[in-house]
Protein backbone atom coordinates (compact mmCIF):
# COMPACT_ATOMS: atom_id res chain seq x y z
CA UNK A 1 0.00 0.00 0.00
CA UNK A 2 1.52 3.22 -1.27
CA UNK A 3 -0.33 6.04 1.24
CA UNK A 4 1.42 6.36 4.60
CA UNK A 5 -0.35 5.22 7.55
CA UNK A 6 0.30 8.37 9.14
CA UNK A 7 -1.83 10.19 5.91
CA UNK A 8 -5.23 7.81 6.97
CA UNK A 9 -7.71 10.86 8.09
CA UNK A 10 -8.46 8.40 11.17
CA UNK A 11 -5.10 7.86 12.31
CA UNK A 12 -4.35 11.68 11.57
CA UNK A 13 -6.61 12.17 14.55
CA UNK A 14 -4.63 9.56 16.83
CA UNK A 15 -1.65 11.30 16.42
CA UNK A 16 -3.06 15.05 16.98
CA UNK A 17 -4.61 13.34 20.15
CA UNK A 18 -8.13 11.82 20.66
CA UNK A 19 -9.40 9.61 23.89
CA UNK A 20 -7.99 6.08 24.16
CA UNK A 21 -12.07 4.41 23.33
CA UNK A 22 -11.82 5.96 19.74
CA UNK A 23 -8.07 5.02 19.31
CA UNK A 24 -9.39 1.25 20.33
CA UNK A 25 -12.43 1.40 18.28
CA UNK A 26 -10.05 2.81 15.23
CA UNK A 27 -7.03 0.44 15.49
CA UNK A 28 -10.36 -2.28 15.27
CA UNK A 29 -12.00 -0.99 11.98
CA UNK A 30 -8.53 -1.09 10.34
CA UNK A 31 -7.75 -4.46 11.12
CA UNK A 32 -11.12 -5.71 10.31
CA UNK A 33 -10.53 -4.13 6.86
CA UNK A 34 -7.63 -5.81 6.51
CA UNK A 35 -5.11 -2.25 6.49
CA UNK A 36 -2.25 -0.92 8.13
CA UNK A 37 -1.86 -4.55 10.03
CA UNK A 38 2.16 -3.27 10.57
CA UNK A 39 1.37 0.27 11.80
CA UNK A 40 -1.37 -0.85 13.92
CA UNK A 41 1.10 -3.81 15.48
CA UNK A 42 3.36 -1.14 16.41
CA UNK A 43 0.74 1.20 17.20
CA UNK A 44 -1.07 -1.07 19.79
CA UNK A 45 2.15 -2.08 21.55
CA UNK A 46 3.13 1.96 21.78
CA UNK A 47 -0.09 2.41 23.37
CA UNK A 48 0.06 -0.44 25.94
CA UNK A 49 3.67 -0.61 26.46
CA UNK A 50 3.74 0.40 29.77
CA UNK A 51 0.63 -1.58 30.86
CA UNK A 52 1.72 -3.22 34.37
CA UNK A 53 0.76 -6.73 32.79
CA UNK A 54 3.30 -5.89 29.52
CA UNK A 55 6.41 -3.33 31.07
CA UNK A 56 8.85 -5.93 31.54
CA UNK A 57 8.69 -8.11 29.09
CA UNK A 58 8.32 -4.87 26.61
CA UNK A 59 11.82 -3.52 27.99
CA UNK A 60 13.50 -6.46 27.25
CA UNK A 61 12.01 -7.50 23.80
CA UNK A 62 11.42 -3.90 22.12
CA UNK A 63 13.42 -5.37 18.64
CA UNK A 64 10.07 -7.66 18.41
CA UNK A 65 8.21 -4.39 17.86
CA UNK A 66 9.91 -2.18 16.37
CA UNK A 67 13.19 -1.41 13.62
CA UNK A 68 16.15 -1.00 14.97
CA UNK A 69 20.34 -0.80 13.45
CA UNK A 70 22.67 -3.54 15.66
CA UNK A 71 25.45 -1.89 16.65
CA UNK A 72 28.85 -4.68 17.29
CA UNK A 73 30.76 -5.23 20.41
CA UNK A 74 34.34 -5.36 20.36
CA UNK A 75 36.52 -7.89 19.40
CA UNK A 76 38.21 -8.05 23.10
CA UNK A 77 36.02 -6.40 25.47
CA UNK A 78 37.08 -5.53 28.99
CA UNK A 79 36.40 -8.28 31.53
CA UNK A 80 35.62 -7.50 35.15
CA UNK A 81 37.19 -8.63 38.23
CA UNK A 82 34.79 -9.32 41.19
CA UNK A 83 34.80 -8.84 44.92
CA UNK A 84 30.95 -9.39 45.89
CA UNK A 85 29.90 -8.19 48.80
CA UNK A 86 26.13 -7.15 50.06
CA UNK A 87 24.60 -4.26 49.91
CA UNK A 88 23.40 -1.95 52.30
CA UNK A 89 20.41 -3.28 54.27
CA UNK A 90 18.75 0.16 54.70
CA UNK A 91 18.93 3.76 53.74
CA UNK A 92 18.16 7.14 54.93
CA UNK A 93 15.83 9.45 52.80
CA UNK A 94 14.12 12.32 54.96
CA UNK A 95 14.16 11.12 58.31
CA UNK A 96 12.69 7.29 56.75
CA UNK A 97 14.52 4.20 57.08
CA UNK A 98 13.72 2.57 53.50
CA UNK A 99 14.95 -1.62 53.19
CA UNK A 100 17.18 -2.08 50.13
CA UNK A 101 15.45 -4.74 48.99
CA UNK A 102 12.26 -3.88 49.48
CA UNK A 103 13.03 -0.75 47.41
CA UNK A 104 14.39 -2.74 44.25
CA UNK A 105 11.11 -5.13 44.56
CA UNK A 106 8.96 -1.94 44.99
CA UNK A 107 10.35 -0.45 42.33
CA UNK A 108 10.39 -3.44 39.65
CA UNK A 109 14.00 -3.33 39.60
CA UNK A 110 15.15 -5.89 36.63
CA UNK A 111 19.25 -5.45 37.03
CA UNK A 112 21.15 -3.97 39.62
CA UNK A 113 25.09 -3.71 39.73
CA UNK A 114 27.79 -1.70 41.58
CA UNK A 115 31.72 -1.28 40.77
CA UNK A 116 33.84 0.15 43.06
CA UNK A 117 37.82 0.70 42.36
CA UNK A 118 36.61 -1.53 38.84
CA UNK A 119 35.80 -4.50 40.85
CA UNK A 120 31.68 -5.57 40.96
CA UNK A 121 30.77 -5.29 44.59
CA UNK A 122 27.44 -6.36 43.66
CA UNK A 123 25.45 -7.71 40.36
CA UNK A 124 21.79 -9.22 40.39
CA UNK A 125 18.98 -9.71 38.02
CA UNK A 126 15.56 -10.00 38.13
CA UNK A 127 12.00 -10.15 36.83
CA UNK A 128 13.55 -12.65 33.64
CA UNK A 129 16.24 -10.76 32.98
CA UNK A 130 19.60 -12.00 32.43
CA UNK A 131 23.33 -10.89 31.59
CA UNK A 132 22.81 -10.92 27.79
CA UNK A 133 19.53 -9.18 27.68
CA UNK A 134 19.69 -5.77 26.05
CA UNK A 135 17.43 -3.88 27.60
CA UNK A 136 16.23 0.19 27.12
CA UNK A 137 17.91 2.49 28.10
CA UNK A 138 15.22 5.32 27.75
CA UNK A 139 16.37 8.95 28.74
CA UNK A 140 20.05 7.31 29.83
CA UNK A 141 20.90 7.09 26.29
CA UNK A 142 20.97 11.19 26.03
CA UNK A 143 24.19 11.00 28.16
CA UNK A 144 25.66 8.55 25.56
CA UNK A 145 24.43 10.82 22.75
CA UNK A 146 26.03 13.72 24.43
CA UNK A 147 29.64 11.59 24.45
CA UNK A 148 29.16 11.17 20.90
CA UNK A 149 28.78 14.86 19.97
CA UNK A 150 31.70 15.80 22.42
CA UNK A 151 34.06 13.24 20.11
CA UNK A 152 32.54 15.20 16.97
CA UNK A 153 33.42 18.88 18.68
CA UNK A 154 36.59 16.89 19.31
CA UNK A 155 37.10 15.66 15.74
CA UNK A 156 36.06 18.75 13.89
CA UNK A 157 32.94 17.58 12.63
CA UNK A 158 31.24 20.13 14.49
CA UNK A 159 32.13 23.87 14.75
CA UNK A 160 31.53 25.05 18.68
CA UNK A 161 28.76 25.15 20.50
CA UNK A 162 27.80 28.62 19.74
CA UNK A 163 26.44 27.80 16.11
CA UNK A 164 23.04 27.54 15.94
CA UNK A 165 22.18 23.84 15.05
CA UNK A 166 19.75 25.21 12.49
CA UNK A 167 23.27 26.15 10.84
CA UNK A 168 24.12 22.01 11.18
CA UNK A 169 20.89 21.16 10.02
CA UNK A 170 18.95 22.96 7.09
CA UNK A 171 15.86 21.25 7.64
CA UNK A 172 15.47 22.99 11.31
CA UNK A 173 14.86 26.13 9.34
CA UNK A 174 11.51 27.79 9.65
CA UNK A 175 11.39 25.35 12.93
CA UNK A 176 11.27 26.45 16.82
CA UNK A 177 14.82 25.16 16.72
CA UNK A 178 15.92 27.92 13.77
CA UNK A 179 18.78 30.19 15.84
CA UNK A 180 18.70 28.11 18.92
CA UNK A 181 22.67 27.16 19.67
CA UNK A 182 24.24 23.61 20.24
CA UNK A 183 24.86 24.80 23.50
CA UNK A 184 21.64 25.39 24.55
CA UNK A 185 20.15 22.21 22.90
CA UNK A 186 22.59 19.90 25.10
CA UNK A 187 21.40 21.75 28.26
CA UNK A 188 17.99 21.49 27.85
CA UNK A 189 17.29 24.94 27.58
CA UNK A 190 16.11 25.44 24.51
CA UNK A 191 12.38 27.15 24.91
CA UNK A 192 10.61 24.90 22.59
CA UNK A 193 7.41 23.94 24.06
CA UNK A 194 6.86 20.62 24.59
CA UNK A 195 4.82 18.63 27.35
CA UNK A 196 6.75 15.38 28.61
CA UNK A 197 3.95 14.00 30.48
CA UNK A 198 3.91 10.22 30.09
CA UNK A 199 0.31 10.51 32.02
CA UNK A 200 -1.14 12.94 29.93
CA UNK A 201 -2.54 10.94 26.45
CA UNK A 202 -2.77 14.11 24.64
CA UNK A 203 0.51 15.00 25.48
CA UNK A 204 3.46 15.82 23.24
CA UNK A 205 5.50 12.96 24.26
CA UNK A 206 2.88 10.66 23.88
CA UNK A 207 1.50 12.10 20.76
CA UNK A 208 5.64 11.68 19.46
CA UNK A 209 4.59 7.82 20.33
CA UNK A 210 1.74 7.63 18.43
CA UNK A 211 3.48 9.49 15.59
CA UNK A 212 6.78 7.09 15.68
CA UNK A 213 4.47 3.93 15.38
CA UNK A 214 2.37 4.78 12.77
CA UNK A 215 5.62 5.55 10.40
CA UNK A 216 6.24 9.32 10.60
CA UNK A 217 9.86 10.18 10.45
CA UNK A 218 11.24 11.74 13.81
CA UNK A 219 12.51 15.27 11.23
CA UNK A 220 9.02 15.43 10.40
CA UNK A 221 7.88 15.83 14.23
CA UNK A 222 10.76 18.21 15.14
CA UNK A 223 10.28 20.45 12.76
CA UNK A 224 6.34 20.76 13.71
CA UNK A 225 7.61 22.38 17.03
CA UNK A 226 7.53 25.78 18.04
CA UNK A 227 9.22 28.08 20.29
CA UNK A 228 7.73 29.61 23.74
CA UNK A 229 10.68 31.23 25.73
CA UNK A 230 13.96 32.40 25.10
CA UNK A 231 16.23 29.81 24.71
CA UNK A 232 19.23 29.71 27.50
CA UNK A 233 17.20 31.07 30.02
CA UNK A 234 15.23 27.94 31.51
CA UNK A 235 15.80 24.23 32.25
CA UNK A 236 12.73 22.58 30.87
CA UNK A 237 13.59 19.26 29.77
CA UNK A 238 12.05 18.60 26.18
CA UNK A 239 13.53 15.03 24.61
CA UNK A 240 13.40 16.48 21.28
CA UNK A 241 16.51 18.16 22.11
CA UNK A 242 18.34 15.40 22.68
CA UNK A 243 17.02 14.03 18.83
CA UNK A 244 18.13 17.28 17.41
CA UNK A 245 21.31 16.59 18.67
CA UNK A 246 20.96 12.97 16.99
CA UNK A 247 20.14 15.55 13.84
CA UNK A 248 23.29 17.16 14.40
CA UNK A 249 25.63 14.01 14.61
CA UNK A 250 23.68 12.63 11.40
CA UNK A 251 24.54 15.93 9.33
CA UNK A 252 28.06 16.55 10.68
CA UNK A 253 29.64 13.28 10.32
CA UNK A 254 28.18 11.81 7.73
CA UNK A 255 27.40 8.54 9.69
CA UNK A 256 24.29 6.94 11.06
CA UNK A 257 24.29 7.62 15.03
CA UNK A 258 24.56 3.57 15.54
CA UNK A 259 27.83 3.77 12.77
CA UNK A 260 29.61 6.66 14.90
CA UNK A 261 28.74 4.94 18.62
CA UNK A 262 29.85 1.59 17.20
CA UNK A 263 32.97 3.57 15.45
CA UNK A 264 33.82 5.66 18.43
CA UNK A 265 32.78 4.00 21.77
CA UNK A 266 31.21 0.71 21.11
CA UNK A 267 34.72 -0.45 19.90
CA UNK A 268 37.37 0.78 20.78
CA UNK A 269 35.59 0.87 24.58
CA UNK A 270 35.64 -2.68 25.00
CA UNK A 271 31.69 -3.07 25.20
CA UNK A 272 31.20 -6.79 25.60
CA UNK A 273 27.40 -7.30 23.59
CA UNK A 274 26.09 -5.86 20.63
CA UNK A 275 23.60 -3.11 20.99
CA UNK A 276 20.85 -1.95 19.36
CA UNK A 277 19.10 1.51 18.32
CA UNK A 278 15.44 1.59 17.53
CA UNK A 279 14.71 3.44 13.86
CA UNK A 280 12.10 5.20 12.60
CA UNK A 281 10.82 4.59 9.14
CA UNK A 282 13.87 6.32 7.48
CA UNK A 283 15.92 4.77 9.31
CA UNK A 284 16.84 7.58 11.62
CA UNK A 285 17.72 6.41 15.34
CA UNK A 286 15.47 7.32 18.48
CA UNK A 287 18.40 9.40 19.73
CA UNK A 288 16.16 10.60 22.69
CA UNK A 289 15.45 7.13 24.35
CA UNK A 290 15.62 4.09 21.76
CA UNK A 291 19.10 2.66 22.25
CA UNK A 292 19.19 -0.96 23.83
CA UNK A 293 21.97 -2.20 26.05
CA UNK A 294 22.96 -4.95 28.73
CA UNK A 295 23.59 -4.12 32.28
CA UNK A 296 27.31 -4.83 31.92
CA UNK A 297 27.69 -2.43 29.46
CA UNK A 298 25.75 0.39 30.72
CA UNK A 299 28.34 -0.10 33.64
CA UNK A 300 31.55 0.34 31.17
CA UNK A 301 29.99 3.36 29.96
CA UNK A 302 29.65 4.78 33.36
CA UNK A 303 33.32 3.41 33.92
CA UNK A 304 34.14 5.13 30.62
CA UNK A 305 33.12 8.53 32.56
CA UNK A 306 34.62 7.53 35.50
CA UNK A 307 37.63 7.17 34.21
CA UNK A 308 37.43 10.56 32.48
CA UNK A 309 37.06 8.94 29.15
CA UNK A 310 39.84 6.87 29.15
CA UNK A 311 40.24 3.20 28.46
CA UNK A 312 43.25 1.01 28.36
CA UNK A 313 45.80 4.41 27.79
CA UNK A 314 43.15 5.13 25.01
CA UNK A 315 41.22 8.76 24.90
CA UNK A 316 37.67 7.84 24.09
CA UNK A 317 36.09 11.10 25.06
CA UNK A 318 37.41 13.74 25.87
CA UNK A 319 38.37 14.50 29.33
CA UNK A 320 37.18 18.20 29.21
CA UNK A 321 34.11 17.21 27.84
CA UNK A 322 32.93 15.42 30.36
CA UNK A 323 34.25 18.04 33.40
CA UNK A 324 31.80 20.47 31.05
CA UNK A 325 29.29 17.95 30.75
CA UNK A 326 28.63 17.48 34.46
CA UNK A 327 29.10 21.13 35.95
CA UNK A 328 25.64 23.31 35.26
CA UNK A 329 27.61 26.63 34.06
CA UNK A 330 24.06 28.75 34.54
CA UNK A 331 21.31 29.99 37.03
CA UNK A 332 18.88 28.02 35.24
CA UNK A 333 21.04 24.73 35.71
CA UNK A 334 22.05 24.80 39.20
CA UNK A 335 20.53 21.97 41.15
CA UNK A 336 17.98 22.71 43.80
CA UNK A 337 14.44 24.75 44.54
CA UNK A 338 15.70 26.61 41.25
CA UNK A 339 12.70 29.02 40.28
CA UNK A 340 14.55 28.53 36.26
CA UNK A 341 14.34 25.09 36.06
CA UNK A 342 11.12 22.29 36.26
CA UNK A 343 13.17 19.92 38.43
CA UNK A 344 15.57 20.26 41.45
CA UNK A 345 18.17 18.48 40.01
CA UNK A 346 20.67 20.27 38.03
CA UNK A 347 21.90 19.59 34.22
CA UNK A 348 24.83 19.76 31.83
CA UNK A 349 25.16 18.56 29.04
CA UNK A 350 22.40 15.30 29.33
CA UNK A 351 23.68 14.92 32.22
CA UNK A 352 22.01 15.13 35.93
CA UNK A 353 23.27 17.22 38.82
CA UNK A 354 21.67 15.84 42.01
CA UNK A 355 20.48 18.21 44.69
CA UNK A 356 23.22 18.93 47.41
CA UNK A 357 26.26 17.67 45.14
CA UNK A 358 29.00 15.61 46.79
CA UNK A 359 30.25 15.68 43.33
CA UNK A 360 28.05 12.92 41.69
CA UNK A 361 26.24 12.75 38.50
CA UNK A 362 23.64 10.58 36.84
CA UNK A 363 22.03 9.53 33.44
CA UNK A 364 18.31 9.42 34.29
CA UNK A 365 16.02 7.07 32.00
CA UNK A 366 11.94 7.14 32.68
CA UNK A 367 10.54 4.10 34.55
CA UNK A 368 13.56 4.26 36.65
CA UNK A 369 16.83 3.59 35.08
CA UNK A 370 20.07 5.24 36.25
CA UNK A 371 23.68 5.29 35.79
CA UNK A 372 25.10 6.97 38.85
CA UNK A 373 28.97 7.72 39.09
CA UNK A 374 30.68 9.22 42.28
CA UNK A 375 34.33 9.80 41.61
CA UNK A 376 35.21 10.22 44.85
CA UNK A 377 34.50 6.45 45.70
CA UNK A 378 35.54 5.31 42.44
CA UNK A 379 31.87 4.13 41.86
CA UNK A 380 29.71 3.41 39.69
CA UNK A 381 25.91 2.02 40.45
CA UNK A 382 23.89 0.63 37.59
CA UNK A 383 20.06 0.49 38.27
CA UNK A 384 17.30 -1.16 35.23
CA UNK A 385 13.73 -0.90 36.04
CA UNK A 386 10.34 -1.42 34.60
CA UNK A 387 7.99 0.57 37.25
CA UNK A 388 4.45 0.75 35.92
CA UNK A 389 3.67 3.11 38.12
CA UNK A 390 6.09 5.72 37.11
CA UNK A 391 3.61 8.64 36.72
CA UNK A 392 2.08 8.42 40.30
CA UNK A 393 5.77 9.05 41.90
CA UNK A 394 8.74 7.96 39.68
CA UNK A 395 10.70 11.46 40.32
CA UNK A 396 9.94 10.30 43.96
CA UNK A 397 11.55 7.29 43.67
CA UNK A 398 14.42 8.61 41.95
CA UNK A 399 15.20 11.08 44.71
CA UNK A 400 15.23 8.08 46.98
CA UNK A 401 17.53 6.30 44.41
CA UNK A 402 19.86 9.11 44.56
CA UNK A 403 20.04 8.41 48.63
CA UNK A 404 20.16 4.65 47.78
CA UNK A 405 23.35 5.07 45.82
CA UNK A 406 25.12 7.33 48.00
CA UNK A 407 24.59 5.01 50.40
CA UNK A 408 26.32 2.56 48.71
CA UNK A 409 28.63 4.30 47.20
CA UNK A 410 29.89 5.61 50.98
CA UNK A 411 29.35 1.77 52.80
CA UNK A 412 30.17 -0.54 50.21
Amino acid sequence: MSTSAGNHPLLKKIIKGTSVILLIITIAALLGAGVYHRELFRLYHAMTLFEADKIVHNFQHLDSIFMKQDIQASSAPSRFRQDLKQLPPSFEYKGETIPTQKFLEDTWTTGFMVIKDDLILYEDYFLGLTENTRAISWSMGKSIVSALVGIALEEGHIKDLATPVSDYVPLLKGSGYEGVSLKNVLQMSSGIRFNEDYGDFNSDINRLGRTFALGTPMDNFVISLKSERKPGTFNQYVSMDTQVLGMVLRETTGQSLSQYLEEKIWKPAGMEFDAYWLIDSADMEIAFGGLNVVLRDYARFGQLFLHNGEYEGKQIVPKQWIHDSVTPDAPHLQPGNNPLSDWVMGYGYQWWIPENPIGDYMAIGVYNQYIYIHPPTRTVVVKLSAYPDYNKDGEAKTLRSVELFRTIAEQM
